[in-house]
């Protein structure tokens, strides 16, 4: 009798995710490396900033952090790389507002996943600013400015963007709906082919990442009109925001990154994760190092980084619906 009650308890143990070997293996973590898939290709500001928290993690948990690249399909490679992976933190992504916020909404059904219910948002690592950039040759200097130009020549204007359903194509969809202006869409492959437009004069007005457009501004070949937030960035100090110039704080538009995990992860390594990548975003080197490439370090909670992506989730949803904007 004895036997067969350990025997029973030793089973229970065995499938319950919250009990004996299940609590013993999240205690654990990790035993082994992780892999950090990111969605773009090596070199990018993602892919710097997946390495240079890897590296701290990886000194931080005493186990390999494993960055590989799998870029393309606005994210949805790397993911599926995720969700096809087991639940157990040790395959992870570093998603983005594209991932969590944006391809629902874009992709609708023929999105092959779920952010709701099949990602685990972990931590809120990073943000970048957006700047709103002209042309030098466009005849405004601050927003309201730039407000008259556009109502003044309506549908005669161009804006450039890193491409279809990208922030840069979305922020300003929304700041027309916002302002009734009308300015023609010209989407590009990418941030920097938009902005080499925009220094050639193919197009007049750009609502672009600052760490991408600020160096063309400091060069002279653009002019920045207003960083896209509610108060002032410590990087950009000389710059107005878009609410000291009239704007709705609601306008705002920072690209961000998120670390996730696939949904069912247990929570004590969801938790685990989340100490640990706060504990490396407070590394004044780490932070030095990204603030060079013009990246701003979050943190905080998962509950913090779950809203975040529900918030502009929401946000997104709105824009690309009334601007009846489809994934080419």
């Amino acid at each position: 009798m004895q036997r067969r009650a350990l025997v029973h308890a030793l089973a229970a143990c065995a499938i319950s995710p919250t009990l004996g070997i299940g609590a013993a293996s999240a205690a654990d973590y990790p035993t082994r490396p992780i892999r950090i898939l990111v969605p773009f290709a090596a070199g990018g500001g993602v892919d710097v900033i997946s390495r240079l928290v890897g590296q701290k993690l990886a000194a931080q948990l005493g186990q390999p952090v494993v960055i590989e690249n799998r870029p393309g399909a606005s994210e949805q490679l790397a993911i599926a790389g995720l969700t096809s992976a087991p639940a157990d933190g040790y395959t992870l992504v570093m998603t983005s507002m594209l991932g969590l916020s944006i391809n629902p909404s874009l992709y609708g059904k023929a999105l092959r996943y779920d952010p709701a219910k099949d990602l685990a948002p972990i931590v809120h690592v990073t943000a970048m600013p957006s700047v709103v950039v002209v042309h030098p040759k466009v005849p405004a200097n601050t927003m309201a400015e730039l407000k008259a130009y556009l109502l003044a020549h309506p549908g005669k204007i161009s804006y450039g963007s890193a491409s279809v359903g990208t922030p840069s194509h979305l922020g300003m969809e929304r700041y027309k709906r916002m302002t009734g202006v009308d300015a023609a869409h010209v989407p590009y492959k990418g941030g920097a082919p938009a902005l080499l437009a925009l220094t050639a004069g193919d197009v007049q007005v750009m609502l672009a990442l600052a760490p991408e457009a600020m160096p063309l501004v400091q060069a002279g070949k653009l002019k920045a009109i207003a960083l896209v937030a509610p108060t002032r960035s410590a990087m950009y100090p000389q710059l107005p925001t878009t609410v000291e110039q009239g704007l709705s704080s609601e306008f705002m538009l920072d690209w961000w990154n998120t670390l996730a995990a696939k949904a069912g992860t247990p929570a004590a390594v969801i938790e685990r994760l989340n100490t640990e990548v706060n504990i490396a975003l407070k590394d004044k080197a780490l932070a030095a190092q990204l603030a060079e490439r013009g990246i701003q370090v979050a943190g905080g909670t998962v509950h913090e980084a779950t809203a975040l992506a529900r918030r502009d989730a929401a946000v997104f949803k709105e824009v690309i619906e009334n601007a009846g904007i489809k994934a080419e």
